[in-house]
């Protein structure tokens, strides 16, 4: 069984690649790996004698789950003046500094590690880059005593109101990277199949908790980026676990729901211009949605170019949110009411659209974008650093 898996999601690797950048190799337009080498390496070597850290190097008293269970808290939830030991109120947009987090920053923290150390073995070699990953792909998912537990019943919860909310399944935003550096380690015959199989095992449980629990609908089908993220998770970890039934399920809601439901004809994204952070919020989605077209794309069905019948498309949205990268000062909606200044990075949808639309403006503009950000709100929300594990 998992050696029929294997040959399933390498073949639906080459198909994405081919037919996701119209057959535009990487050497046509852009150099990613010489590009990126530099920054590659030089965090790898930073990383390279870290030790794991996962979810049961802290304990949150709040928190109604166990040792190996994720714990966060609504970003945006905060005491009530009128009722200080009562339920927390929202204030959309501002961060809550006091809130539990540490289990968010440690698996973004897992994340870029573990994607740097991959992309420095995917392009020099040498597998001390890989041995460090391995250690902490293990602790997370494979160990007993330190790994995490398979779902996110405990996110995202808000003090005096709930323990967990469907929502907080977009924290696990900063697997899919994870995700894609073990389809490399196994693409590069670096993983046995004795080191594949509990990690493997460990994504597609969490997968079929998505799939399977209440929260999981609730977040797919809650209408926003977090449905658009929802598809991007569920369709990574459906190519890494060769899952071609979840796989064709999220093609399908992408062409019902995310596109028709999330991108104007003019290519905005009316929900997210709607939040108290339209600028940075568009830029998030663009994101996710690009990498849903890269993961599902196939021969028969190329998200890259799907149109719906009243012209919606994802290059219409790249198309209206290029100018705003491009210039911000073009932007003509009020500010984000934070962290508004950070904004843009190096977003992987201008290169990855580059590719699949021969479109070499896209491309220069992402070469130019900061690709390291030190702001914590910024990493967040930039879930995808290392394009090269893709290429």
């Amino acid at each position: 069984m998992f050696k029929n898996n294997t040959h399933k999601y390498l073949l639906i690797v080459f198909t994405f690649t081919a037919v996701g950048f119209k057959n535009c190799g990487e050497s046509d337009m852009v150099d990613v790996k010489s590009i990126d080498k530099k920054r590659i390496i030089t965090a790898a070597e930073k990383y390279l004698n870290d030790e794991p850290v996962t979810v049961t190097s802290f304990k949150c008293e709040r928190s109604s789950g166990g040792n190996n269970d994720f714990y966060s808290e609504g970003d945006y939830w905060w005491p009530d003046p009128e009722n200080p030991n009562g339920p927390y109120i929202r204030k959309d947009g501002l961060t809550n500094p006091d809130n539990f987090t540490k289990h968010r920053e440690a698996m973004r923290e897992m994340s870029l590690k573990v994607a740097a150390l991959v992309a420095a073995y995917k392009i020099t070699q040498d597998k001390k880059y890989a041995d460090a990953a391995l250690k902490h792909l293990n602790a997370w998912f494979a160990v007993e005593d330190t790994k995490m537990n398979p779902h996110m019943l405990y996110a995202q919860a808000i003090k005096g109101r709930v323990t967990g909310r469907g929502i907080g399944i977009i924290d696990t935003i900063h697997l899919v990277e994870v995700a894609q550096t073990i389809i490399v380690l196994l693409d590069t015959n670096y993983i046995t199949r004795s080191e594949a199989e509990p990690i493997i095992k460990w994504f597609e449980d969490y997968l079929n908790w998505l799939i399977e629990h209440p929260f999981g609908y609730e977040e797919k089908n809650n209408g926003n980026n977090h449905s658009t993220c929802y598809i991007m998770q569920a369709a990574e970890f459906a190519k890494l676990t060769g899952n071609e039934k979840v796989l064709q399920e999220c093609r399908k809601f992408y062409k019902s729901d995310i596109l028709p439901l999330q991108v104007e004809a003019d290519g905005s994204f009316p929900k997210e211009l709607k939040r108290t952070k339209p600028y940075g919020y568009s830029l998030f989605n663009m994101d996710a949605m690009g990498m849903v077209c890269l993961t599902l794309s196939t021969e028969d069905e190329n998200l890259w170019e799907y149109e719906t019948a009243d012209g919606k498309s994802f290059k219409k949205a790249v198309e209206f949110m290029y100018p705003f990268i491009a210039d911000k000062s073009k932007w003509n909606l009020p500010p984000d009411v934070m962290y508004h200044d950070e904004w843009p990075v190096r977003h992987p949808s201008l290169l990855f659209a580059g590719l699949a639309y021969n479109e070499e403006k896209y491309i220069e503009l992402w070469k130019k974008l900061d690709p390291d950000s030190d702001v914590e709100e910024v990493n967040r929300n930039f879930p995808i650093r290392q394009p090269i594990l893709w290429m």
